[in-house]
């Protein structure tokens, strides 16, 4: 990858908090794990040799060589792993189905927390560039012309903005004695007046005034809408905090609401992938993207002329945002060896229990997952493939967000 020094600190920036996201997922198994009084041998970051760590207590904290992700050990999770008879008790397979689905769960969980709470951040603490509710520019005419930056034409009609003396530099602060929360919401109003009088309360000099005015009518889609014939500016907008939890909640849901039709989607759109990265066919902005390729976008971002340091750090955050949300939603699918498979096991021996006991009959023996051995390898294996395929298209063919 050639980046300049900007894009190189994007990388890193992006390493920094993917390595973050998975210390958090893996801190969520640990701390529900010792809630429910489970052994907690391991606590590792990376893979491979073992760089560095530190005893406490009974589990043993570090960093391992590859920087590929992470783990913690709890004792039990098999029900051939040998343990000492005063800790057979502490197994996680002994554990009753709630506290496994819970400490199976947490992961995944922590993944959504964090991705609201850094969409929190981004909505309260870093702003976002939108529309204003302040006029820059009042057009002087409305425009019949189809042709793109069309000037004036004699026939043409003066905006109702000029003809109500709007000015540059007013701020419209309500609509019919509405205020609205952002420019959009304003906009939605104004569209469906078209030819009808509206009142303007704005903001010049100081003074608040009301204006009358009666937006143009303008053929959008096939549908009239509404004109006034302005030009807003735009704007680093930071939302307050109230604002902020509510909006990040409503994203919050949307992104898992993708994420899940994205995961959904995933099967139909492997061929193109295939096509793009052994043909001639450009990546799909809109495709399949591995870490690598994230990583990439990610310092296309950082070097970015076009962006401003606000907005490079803003979709910066939206980005990790996004990446949790979808991580734990992928981790959840009901496959070995993700979360999700583990948590289908559990609900295996839970629905195994109820029936043993309302047959009056003993508790039968937790699932043995090492006999799921073959299913946890195809579906590494299928993973293995994909991955590959990813670091070999996100090198070969990346996507490029500065076209």
């Amino acid at each position: 990858m050639n980046f300049s020094g900007l894009g190189f600190i994007g990388v890193i920036a992006f390493i920094v908090a993917l390595l973050f996201s998975v210390m958090v997922h893996e801190a969520g198994h640990y701390l529900t794990a010792k809630h429910f009084h489970m052994k907690v041998t391991e606590f590792f970051l990376g893979f491979g040799k073992r760089i560095w760590s530190f005893q406490r207590g009974e589990t043993e904290f570090g960093i391992k060589a590859i920087p590929a992700g992470g783990y913690c050990r709890i004792s039990g999770m098999s029900v051939n792993e040998e343990m000492a008879e005063d800790e057979k008790h502490r197994a996680f397979y002994i554990a009753s189905i709630p506290k496994r689905l819970i400490v199976l769960g947490a992961g995944s969980f922590l993944h959504f927390v964090l991705g609201f709470l850094i969409l929190v951040v981004l909505l309260a603490g870093v702003g976002l560039t939108s529309v204003t509710n302040q006029i820059g520019e009042v057009v002087p005419c409305l425009v019949t012309s189809t042709v793109p930056d069309a000037e004036c034409q004699p026939t043409d009609k003066p905006s109702a903005a000029k003809l109500a003396g709007l000015q540059a530099g007013d701020k419209i602060i309500a609509i019919d004695g509405k205020e609205y929360a952002n420019w959009f919401d304003s906009v939605t109003k104004i569209r469906a007046s078209a030819n009808k009088e509206i009142t303007l309360r704005i903001l010049r000099n100081g003074q608040n005034l009301e204006i009358s005015i009666t937006p143009g009518a303008r053929i959008f889609d096939g549908k009239e809408i509404g004109v006034l014939g302005i030009i807003n500016t735009v704007a680093n907008q930071k939302q307050g905090l109230i604002t902020a939890i509510s909006n990040s909640t409503k994203l919050t849901k949307d992104l898992l609401v993708n994420s899940v039709s994205s995961l959904f989607a995933l099967p139909t759109k492997i061929p193109a992938l295939v096509r793009q990265t052994f043909g001639q066919e450009e990546r799909d902005p809109q495709g399949l993207v591995g870490v690598v390729g994230v990583a990439r976008v990610s310092a296309q971002t950082a070097s970015s002329e076009s962006l401003a340091n606000l907005e490079k750090i803003a979709t910066f955050l939206l980005i990790i945002a996004s990446l949790n949300i979808f991580v734990g939603v992928f981790n959840l699918l009901p496959l070995l060896p993700l979360d999700g498979g583990h948590m289908a096991v559990a609900i295996v021996d839970g629905v195994r229990r109820m029936k043993a006991k309302r047959q009056n009959q003993s508790a039968p023996a937790p699932v043995d997952v090492e006999r799921l051995l073959p299913i946890t390898l195809a579906v590494f294996a299928v993973l293995a493939v994909l991955s590959l395929l990813l670091l070999t298209a996100d090198i070969f063919n990346p996507i490029n967000i500065n076209q």
